[in-house]
């Protein structure tokens, strides 16, 4: 069996949450995104839709880019991308820090995979 390098796993399973975290929003039969949504009252409802479809493109292209064209650049975005709706997600609702599925906190080794990465490109 061929093995495989660490940092082909690590650049893998970013792909693959990046792209499923794409999915599971499109096929979201719970509308968990809109709920998470409907805790930020500052944000009008009408705009829910549409912040949910960017943030599909958004999973979608780096997903898509992190697979065809790694490297620096495509780490770099998903490393941005991540700390931006880390962020948005903390003001809209910091008890997701506390959740017991992590949907926060498991950005932080997202983070250290992309930052190793990043540090193994030229």
């Amino acid at each position: 069996m061929k093995h495989v390098k660490p940092v082909s796993w690590a650049r893998w399973s970013l792909i693959t949450v990046w792209l499923l975290t794409a999915l599971v929003s499109v096929l979201d039969p719970d509308r968990i995104g809109h709920s998470l949504l409907r805790q930020a009252s500052w944000l009008p409802s009408a705009s829910h839709d549409g912040l949910i479809e960017l943030g599909v493109v958004a999973d979608l292209g780096i997903g898509v880019w992190m697979w065809l064209k790694p490297g620096r650049p495509a780490y770099l975005a998903a490393a941005c991308m991540t700390c931006l709706m880390t962020l948005l997600a903390t003001v809209i609702a910091p008890t997701l820090w506390w959740h017991p599925l992590g949907p926060l906190s498991k950005n932080l080794p997202i983070l250290a995979l992309l930052s190793i990465l990043i540090a193994q490109e030229p």
